[in-house]
């Protein structure tokens, strides 16, 4: 018969654990000897090693206590549901490690490759690096919020970028951030961006912003709050639009 600091020097715990054991129930403890002291026996090494083992396996503590008095069908099958869980949980561990790596590069969320192919060509068409991240942050939103949508959306405007005219007016949307909100050139702007929204959709099939949603509305507060010529262009738009 051993004292429990013995117990725990042979089996390479420590006591504290030894006594978290007995509170949890996985570990009965022994009686009291006429001195007051828990003595354990080689059957209780014996269990102590088995619950240490299965512990360090990953085994929750509440797992433990049942499989104590499983049978040895039972306790492999148990082990092997422990096992599929340990994959999976290793499996998201390993995604979510992904997802912290493309944060450090600073990607905030993954986007489809040809979005992102479409945001480095921006830059080689022109088009600012403000805009080139404004443009990310936009889309980052619609696919998280508008999956269902995105691509078609994202294919717009893809098609708008490879006409040469319409390019143009989106440089130029670019470039008049840094304008006065009175300039005249952004009243100009306003009715060529105009027309050319009527002449692509036609006046009866203008796109209209999703009411359900106020995903584009912070999006176009966020571009508006950048630029008193962006915000005034905006409003002689959507102005226009509605008349």
């Amino acid at each position: 018969m051993i004292t429990i600091g013995q117990l725990a020097k042979y089996i390479g715990v420590s006591t504290k654990t030894i006594r978290v054991y007995h509170d949890k129930g996985l570990f009965p403890e022994p009686d009291r000897d006429a001195s007051g002291y828990r003595r354990y026996d080689a059957k209780d090494a014996t269990d102590l090693i088995k619950i240490r083992t299965l512990a360090e396996a990953g085994v929750p503590l509440s797992r433990i206590k049942d499989l104590r008095s499983a049978t040895d069908k039972e306790l492999q099958q148990a082990l092997r549901e422990i096992d599929d869980n340990l994959t999976t949980r290793i499996r998201d561990l390993q995604a979510t490690q992904g997802r912290l790596r493309q944060l450090a590069a600073g990607h905030l969320t993954p986007l489809p490759g040809e979005v992102n192919t479409h945001l480095q060509h921006l830059v080689r068409l022109g088009f600012t690096p403000r805009w080139v991240d404004l443009q990310r942050d936009l889309w980052v939103l619609v696919f998280a919020t508008h999956p269902d949508r995105a691509s078609t959306l994202f294919q717009d405007e893809a098609e708008i970028l490879a006409d040469s005219s319409l390019r143009q007016l989106f440089l130029a949307y670019d470039h008049a951030h840094d304008l006065n909100a009175d300039d005249p050139r952004i009243d100009n702007l306003a009715r060529r961006i105009v027309k050319a929204i009527r002449d692509r959709y036609g006046p009866n099939n203008l796109p209209e912003l999703d009411a359900a949603s106020v995903i584009p509305a912070l999006i176009q507060d966020a571009v508006n709050a950048s630029s008193p010529a962006w915000q005034r262009l905006d409003t002689l738009i959507r102005a226009q639009l509605s008349a």
